[in-house]
C-alpha cells in the first residue's frame, strides 16, 4: 500500500457502522478488519481516510446483505491535519466498495471525497463529484 501524505488518524474501530457512498446497493456497513495495519498485541485496529477495510454489509438489497466485501474510507468525521496546517473533517464517515485491484464495483458516489484518497485509489477519486 502506497504511502500517504497525512498522518493518518485511528478515526474508525471495528465494528464501526458507516454508510455506503455508492449505488452499489448497500446501504449500512460493519468494518471487521483493516488491511496494513500493525500494532502491539491485542491491539484494536483503526482506520482512517484511504484505509482499505473488509466490511460487511448489512443493510442494503438482499443478495447484498450479509457478504463480505473490500472498501475503502472516503470520509470521516475525526478531523485530520494536511501538511499545510490545514484541518479537514466531515459530517459523516462514508467508505465505497472496491474490487480486488482497488477499482470501485459501483457507477456513481454520493457526496465528496478527501483528495488523499486519490493517492492511493486514483480511480475511486475519479467517482467523485466533488473533492475536498
Amino acid at each position: 500500500m502506497r504511502a500517504m501524505s497525512v498522518n493518518n488518524v485511528g478515526a474508525l474501530t471495528l465494528h464501526s457502522r458507516v454508510t455506503c457512498a455508492d449505488n452499489s446497493g448497500a446501504k449500512e456497513i460493519d468494518i471487521i478488519s483493516v488491511f496494513g495495519y500493525k500494532s502491539r498485541k491485542k491491539g484494536n485496529p483503526k482506520a482512517g481516510i484511504g484505509s482499505l477495510v473488509n466490511v460487511v454489509v448489512k443493510k442494503g438489497k438482499p443478495e447484498m446483505r450479509g457478504k463480505i466485501e473490500k472498501a475503502v474510507v472516503i470520509r470521516t468525521r475525526q478531523e485530520f491535519r494536511r501538511a499545510n496546517g490545514l484541518r479537514v473533517k466531515f459530517e459523516d464517515n462514508a467508505v465505497v466498495l472496491v474490487d480486488e485491484e482497488g477499482l470501485p464495483k459501483a457507477s456513481e458516489m454520493k457526496g465528496c471525497c478527501a483528495k488523499e484518497v486519490g493517492e492511493r485509489f486514483p480511480k475511486v477519486l475519479g467517482l467523485a463529484s466533488v473533492v475536498v
